[in-house]
């Protein structure tokens, strides 16, 4: 059965990124608003909000936070974490290409490389600016992406097994260097209550960015780059990295 992007993972993201560690991630984004952001940061955006769980992690650090998300499905993932977590947080069902909230936020973030779904620099450069026109000035934006690095050496055109218990994902990629572009086509085994086992196929896109595409890009949308990170030390990045951490001011004064 063919699904739209993450329609199909959505159930099982979460089991099947076990390491990611959203409390040491949201730990760090707190240190970064607390270094560069504006004084008495409170409502923080996070774009592309997924199953929710960094949202909870920065609404339990005391930010009042909203989530905006593409897939249904994964936000209704997100608000069944939020209230098991006795959180209260604002989901969005919008594509961030076409952001559009209420009022403006003290900083947002966009995490697990999710920039790197949009493959057009024309949808970079959009979303860049409407997160800037919905930003307070001087608030911070900060994302991730995955590095050419990552493109080139860990995703390629390698294979992947990743299980967990009840679910398999079998992961292909194919990866076009001319294009920057990477194709994953990934098929879930679910197993049934009689032992059976169903099977679900998806597929997602990347487009591999450089650090000096980005940073044309922020420029070009009135942002100012503090800071590029390889973890959440404060490690200066580099070349070798799998995933660099931008933390951008937002400067809109003329808006």
């Amino acid at each position: 059965m063919k699904y739209k992007q993450y329609e199909a993972l959505a159930e099982f993201y979460d089991r099947l990124n076990p390491d990611v560690d959203y409390v040491s991630w949201a730990n760090f984004i707190k240190k970064l608003i607390e270094k560069y952001g504006r004084e008495n940061t409170e409502l923080v955006l996070d774009l592309a909000c997924g199953t929710g769980s960094m949202s909870v992690e920065l609404s339990k650090l005391g930010f009042d936070v909203i989530g905006v998300d593409l897939s249904a499905e994964m936000l209704m993932e997100a608000q069944q974490k939020a209230y098991g977590e006795g959180q209260h947080i604002l989901f969005l069902n919008q594509n961030m290409c076409e952001l559009d909230l209420y009022g403006t936020v003290d900083a947002a973030v966009c995490c697990l490389d999710s920039l790197n779904y949009l493959t057009d620099e024309k949808d970079i450069k959009k979303t860049l600016s409407l997160v800037n026109n919905f930003m307070n000035d001087g608030g911070l934006f900060i994302f991730d992406v995955n590095t050419p690095h990552k493109f080139r050496q860990i995703y390629g055109n390698n294979a992947y097994i990743i299980e967990d218990e009840g679910v398999l994902c079998a992961w292909q990629n194919t990866f076009d260097e001319k294009e920057g572009i990477c194709d994953f086509d990934l098929s879930f085994f679910v197993e049934k209550r009689n032992g059976s086992y169903e099977r679900f196929d998806e597929s997602q896109r990347e487009k591999m960015y450089t650090d000096d595409t980005l940073r044309r890009l922020l420029d070009e949308t009135s942002f100012e780059v503090l800071g590029v990170y390889s973890d959440y030390s404060f490690t200066p990045y580099t070349d070798t990295d799998e995933r660099w951490y931008y933390v951008c001011r937002a400067n809109n004064k003329n808006k």
